[in-house]
């Protein structure tokens, strides 16, 4: 069992909680048992797992299935597993894995999201999260964003980050005009729009639009909309939080789709 906060493999583990550090290595960090059941369902690649000999009693079936996947399984001092965590009170398992998507979103797509210079992880975890469940097929992000990979946004989309088709676009503007081309109509939300984002048929395929939390959307996105909404609010209020406003426009296409347009 590993006690040491010296041993060479903490010391390198330690320093995935740093953006940097996740890319010179390529691996990020995978904390708590759900996140870790999930990765195993689904057959996602696993480097390192650290558990805690409390965990491993609790889990016995789930860490001999992760003694069969991941490339090295170690048991750790609770102290270790708190120094090498990201969060407070870690539940006693962490596993590292390389730095790739689950799978890239293609287009065409039925319902897809694309998000200029989102910075908050809790944000972009509850996106990932609310777009699964509401069977979005595409997510993409501009690379001045928040990585996906950052431990908050893994912890906050309650394990759907692994099957949420995701990717970063190396040039918005030319995915943009793929999805296009491929027949998507692309929707973009602003405050001063004058129409509600129910009045326009989501039934057809449709790549939303969103903006960073305070700045909003670009101009230059703005030009690549072929429609403009809004999200009405009450007086004195200027505007809802980006994850907030995502789950009314991914909820309202899927309305529309089960029970027809308005």
């Amino acid at each position: 069992m590993l006690t040491s906060l010296q041993n060479p493999l903490v010391k390198q583990l330690r320093k995935l909680k740093r953006g940097r550090d996740r890319q010179e290595q390529n691996r990020f960090l995978l904390e708590g048992t759900h996140l870790v059941e999930v990765a195993c369902e689904v057959g996602f690649p696993l480097d390192t797992v650290c558990s805690t000999p409390r965990w491993c009693d609790r889990h016995p079936d789930l860490w001999v299935r992760l003694q069969s996947q991941a490339v090295r399984t170690e048991q750790v001092s609770e102290a270790v597993l708190e120094a090498i965590a990201t969060t407070v009170t870690p539940d006693g398992v962490i596993a590292t894995a390389p730095r790739q998507m689950p799978q890239m979103p293609t287009e065409p797509v039925n319902v897809g999201m694309m998000i200029e210079t989102l910075q908050d992880p809790g944000n972009l975890g509850t996106i990932i999260r609310t777009a699964a469940g509401a069977g979005v097929e595409g997510l993409w992000l501009t690379a001045d964003s928040v990585d996906l990979d950052h431990p908050k946004v893994l912890r906050a989309s309650a394990g759907q980050w692994f099957r949420l088709p995701m990717g970063v676009a190396a040039d918005p503007i030319a995915q943009i005009q793929r999805c296009r081309t491929s027949g998507m109509q692309v929707v973009a939300t602003l405050p001063t729009a004058d129409t509600g984002y129910w009045d326009v048929d989501l039934t057809r395929p449709t790549l939303f639009l969103l903006g960073n939390e305070g700045a909003g959307l670009s101009p230059t996105w703005i030009e690549q909309a072929d429609l403009k909404v809004t999200i009405a609010l009450a007086p004195g209020v200027e505007s809802l939080n980006v994850a907030i406003a995502a789950a009314l426009l991914v909820y309202e296409a899927r309305r529309q789709r089960s029970h027809g347009s308005a």
